[in-house]
């Protein structure tokens, strides 16, 4: 490829009047924003361990009350972006979010997309614009860009979950900000029972919402028994993977960011192929070795990794008679969207 002119090679005087006019030449900095063959990456593989983090968190809340806090959260912060830069890849942001017996989060609204993962513990909920998700471990539970949500502990024991957010990139769309509010009236339970058989949804003629989430919870329970008939049914089937969905067009059920659930065969061996999009992967049940690149990591329950993209992803059960379970994100909605979506073999 021919070697482009550098921008010590222009004359200083030159560089100083184009500077006064808030000019840049391109070629000097071509090959750095256009390099050739794969994309400059700056997200690092990396894990982070819940058993080394828990004890952190904890300690937090008892450093932090609520009042001080009002999201009591631990970042998982990918070093090749930046600690400072709280994010997990370039569109993705992690955090890991814990509400002790008798707090209360307030309500407040956003631009970002979030999503809940339940990481431990009973009795907490979320309340979404007046439905109110109970949190069990594993549920996967929505809160769309403007929706309100606040979060509430009736129970007696820490609750943790990890939220998924698209945050770095609203954020450097400049589109991020919040909006604070009152408690909610919570008008009804999350309405997850009304789309929980395949196939069928309520009467398009009177009951379909058009909302962009009719459905805001996502219980583990159901999920995994999901995985579990799809395994017995479909025994040569290459990955028992299902995506969490908007029940009424079968769409991804948030727009920039995607969610599946992975279940690990007993002694299992899955090659994902190397993808434009990154992914993160949270440990439900088992445990799981990952292979990402030259990086190898073994994540035990509650674990959390994340792959760049364009690096081919090896996921191994290390159990020989237990199958494991895995939670997904990656960002393949949104480069979908822009035509960039890429799979290299």
């Amino acid at each position: 490829m021919q070697e482009l002119g550098r921008l010590e090679d222009l004359p200083e005087s030159y560089r100083a009047a184009l500077t006064a006019q808030n000019l840049v030449p391109l070629w000097p900095s071509l090959r750095a924003v256009l390099p050739p063959g794969k994309p400059a990456r700056r997200t690092q593989p990396i894990c982070w361990s819940y058993a080394e983090l828990r004890p952190l968190l904890m300690q937090a809340g008892e450093l932090t009350p609520i009042e001080k806090a009002e999201r009591r959260v631990l970042v998982l912060a990918n070093p090749g972006h930046g600690l400072e830069k709280m994010q997990a890849s370039s569109s993705i942001y992690l955090g890991m979010q814990l509400l002790l017996p008798g707090e209360w989060a307030p309500a407040h609204r956003h631009t970002p997309n979030a999503v809940r993962m339940i990481v431990e513990g009973e009795g907490a909920y979320t309340t979404v614009d007046g439905q109110k998700c109970l949190m069990n471990r594993g549920d996967l539970i929505l809160t769309p860009t403007g929706f309100w949500h606040e979060h509430g502990h009736d129970g007696e024991e820490p609750v943790v979950w990890l939220d998924v957010l698209d945050l770095p990139l609203v954020y450097y769309l400049e589109t991020s900000y919040i909006t604070e509010g009152k408690a909610q009236l919570v008008t009804h339970e999350a309405s997850e029972r009304a789309y929980l058989r395949g196939g069928v949804v309520p009467s398009p003629v009177f009951a379909r919402t058009n909302s962009p989430c009719p459905m805001m919870r996502y219980p583990w329970a159901e999920v995994r028994a999901a995985l579990q008939a799809l395994a017995d049914s479909q025994p040569k089937i290459d990955a028992v993977q299902v995506a969490y969905v908007n029940p009424e067009t079968g769409a991804d059920c948030q727009n920039i960011l995607g969610f599946s659930a992975l279940m690990l065969r007993p002694g299992e061996t899955l090659t994902l192929p190397a993808r434009s999009p990154a992914m993160v992967m949270h440990q439900i049940e088992g445990c799981s070795e990952v292979v990402i690149g030259d990086h190898r990591f073994v994540l035990a329950e509650a674990d959390t990794c994340c792959a760049p993209g364009y690096l081919p992803v090896t996921l191994k059960n290390r159990s020989a008679d237990q199958p494991a379970y895995a939670f997904l994100a990656d960002e393949s909605p949104l480069h979908k969207k822009l035509g960039i979506y890429e799979v290299r073999n």
